[in-house]
């Protein structure tokens, strides 16, 4: 039995500065919030990891957290936001400023890109986006003659992160993680990421069935209530107040360090 449990000081040395960090988790559900603060309390002692590109298949109030630290120069996500709660409101003001790189996603260029790197190829063909301005606004992804039919079509690159952060409702201590019936693409982002660390809100010596495996987890961490102020069904509902008072009290940067020192000890 191999005992991956892991310090979240551990953790933040497989994040590379300038590398891409991916966040599991679905808009207000069981986001990795306890990862996130830690990791911002880190930044904030050293400076590092900077210059991240964080990938979300959506991103919430975890992810906007990192950004109003400055350690994230660029976004790839479908949603950035709190839903009914409101905006995020960091990224907001960054994005309208021009400060922060949004590079356009959609669920499918996210699932295609991750599922291209399972498949141990650079692309994934589809029809998605065609007669669509996406195209324009990210030159980057091409467009293919289908070799059969002569239909075009787009090449989804490959999306392959340095680190996945997934939270889950349980796991051992080998990382078999149990993540519930919302999965998004952890599954994905599990498979495709160099390096995958999973907190959990309990820690077991073996589980007897699992959605995430150890052969595909570098660490787990223990992180009770760690998906706070965002769900963990079943164990915990959505903080609306918390969210609230985060949109409320948070527009620019004063107030993000307010919050911040409030709220975040260091």
């Amino acid at each position: 039995m191999i005992d991956k449990r892991l310090s979240f000081q551990d953790a933040f040395q497989l994040i590379p500065s300038g590398g891409m960090l991916g966040l599991g988790g679905m808009t207000n559900y069981r986001r990795p919030v306890a990862f996130c603060k830690e990791l911002v309390r880190h930044y904030q002692n050293t400076g590092e990891p900077n210059k991240l590109t964080l990938l979300a298949f959506t991103a919430g109030f975890e992810s906007d957290l990192l950004v109003g630290t400055r350690m994230v120069d660029a976004i790839r996500s479908c949603y950035f936001g709190l839903e009914i709660f409101g905006l995020a409101p960091m990224f907001t003001y960054y994005a309208n400023r021009g400060e922060i790189q949004v590079i356009e996603e959609t669920e499918a260029s996210i699932a295609l890109g991750l599922r291209a790197t399972l498949g141990g190829i650079g692309f994934l063909p589809a029809r998605a986006w065609i007669g669509t301005d996406l195209l324009r606004l990210r030159p980057d992804v091409k467009t293919i003659e289908d070799p059969y039919t002569g239909e075009k079509l787009v090449a989804f690159p490959a999306i392959k992160p340095d680190l996945a952060v997934i939270h889950a409702i349980k796991a051992d201590i080998e990382g078999n993680a149990l993540i519930g019936d919302n999965k998004a693409v952890d599954e994905e982002l599990t498979l495709a990421a160099e390096k995958v660390i999973v907190t959990a809100e309990e820690i077991v010596d073996k589980l007897d069935q699992a959605d995430l495996v150890t052969q595909f987890v570098d660490g787990v961490i223990h992180a009770p209530l760690g998906a706070q102020p965002t769900s963990c069904h079943p164990l915990y509902r959505i903080d609306g107040d918390a969210l609230l008072d985060y949109v409320e009290n948070v527009n620019d940067p004063p107030s993000f360090e307010k919050y911040l020192a409030d709220n975040i000890k260091f």
